[in-house]
């Protein structure tokens, strides 16, 4: 079987206040367009379909008409799993209708114990849940499972996975889609990036060692593909890029192989018709001419900035978008704090320091210098007003 293993779409997601839907839009009709091309047997969309749990319109508008392209208008069965960004009870709604079209779409605890065979391969479907959604189930499913030890993740993967594999046919091939934190010998060193932080999701990782027993496993959660934690269980990351710590990465999609010689991967990029670029240097030198020209002529960028000096009085924002268009962010230089020891120590007697100087100390310690006569003058002015209005 061939598959098309994609995951992370948060659709509906914003950057520094700029929609990504267009971006979205163009790397899902290029996903339409190799599942096609490589003739792939299925989807697996591995969680996280929307960016937050109750999404808007167009971002609604926007999945249901990739989910129609790739499951009734190019025939292809999709296997997909709800993430922690989903709303899990939204996303299920009409999974019995959709089913029938061959859109699987496992939103709690009980989808997964409903493999779905597909030629030689049963698929198996595990949502992002935690263990508090693990002991309910169990509880009103009127279990023999004694619940008091399912208070961590790896517990209730130690609980949940066998369960899978006792519904194991032996003559058939294995595959889950699933949305965890998964550490293993691949990834141990792997220094994550976006929301790839040890307790991802809110929960700790999950030990590779539960998922042995699958021919693959079709990850989501770590937006890059170099996070796989093993040859066989792995993420496909996002298809596009989220945040300026993903701006160097590449992005792309699995194509999928499993055959009775074992499982093959082949990662395939996808081509961003507009990029996120990150751009390091000084207030004058990103404003040079020389330097900028390279960028300027690329309508439809979205810019992010490292600044090295922390220039003052300055609308550096206004001009940087000025000359290159969308800015989602600019960073400045992080500094050491340069309040003395004594003035630190007048701080503790809030009978003796006014609000300005509250402000002034604060700014100066973040900072590394102090308000300059425009700053004081505006800080004086809003704290009157306040006081007034109180």
């Amino acid at each position: 079987m061939r598959f098309l293993h994609t995951a992370d779409w948060h659709i509906g997601k914003e950057l520094g206040g700029f929609s990504l839907l267009e971006r979205q839009r163009t790397a899902l009709e290029q996903i339409l367009g190799l599942a096609k091309e490589h003739a792939v047997d299925a989807i697996l969309l591995a969680g996280d379909l929307y960016d937050r749990g109750v999404p808007p319109t167009a971002a609604v508008t926007l999945l249901e008409a990739m989910l129609v392209e790739l499951n009734l208008g190019a025939d292809l069965p999709i296997f997909a799993v709800a993430g922690n960004h989903d709303g899990a009870v939204r996303l299920g709604a009409g999974q019995a209708w959709r089913a029938k079209t061959g859109l699987h779409l496992a939103t709690t605890l009980a989808d997964s114990f409903k493999p779905v065979l597909l030629g030689d391969t049963q698929i198996f479907s595990l949502p992002f849940i935690n263990p508090l959604d693990a002991r309910i189930y169990y509880k009103t499913q009127a279990s023999t499972v004694e619940v008091g030890h399912l208070t961590t993740i790896n517990a209730v993967m130690a609980q949940v996975v066998p369960e899978l594999v006792n519904q194991f046919d032996p003559q058939k091939r294995h595959v889950l889609v699933s949305h965890y934190y998964v550490t293993g010998p691949a990834n141990v060193d792997y220094a994550f990036a976006s929301e790839t932080l040890a307790q991802a999701g809110g929960l700790k990782a999950v030990e590779l060692e539960h998922f042995a027993p699958f021919d693959y496993v079709a990850l989501g959660h770590l937006h890059s593909t170099t996070a796989s934690p093993s040859a066989t269980v792995k993420y496909a990351g996002a298809p596009i890029k989220f945040n300026m710590h993903e701006a160097q990465t590449t992005k792309g999609v699995l194509l999928v192989d499993v055959t009775a010689a074992g499982v093959t991967t082949e990662f395939i990029p996808l081509i961003p018709t507009q990029d996120l670029i990150v751009l390091q240097g000084s207030l004058a030198e990103l404003t040079d001419p020389n330097f900028y020209q390279t960028y300027v002529n690329q309508p439809g960028q979205l810019y992010h900035f490292k600044l090295t000096e922390r220039p003052r009085g300055q609308a550096v924002r206004a001009q940087l978008a000025e000359i290159y268009g969308d800015v989602v962010g600019v960073d400045y230089p992080k500094t050491q704090p340069a309040v003395s020891q004594p003035k630190r120590a007048a701080l503790q007697d809030q009978g003796r320091v006014n609000e300005v100087d509250w402000v002034q100390t604060f700014y100066e310690e973040i900072v590394g210098e102090p308000l300059s006569d425009k700053q004081a003058h505006t800080v004086t002015t809003l704290l009157t007003e306040l006081k007034q209005e109180d």
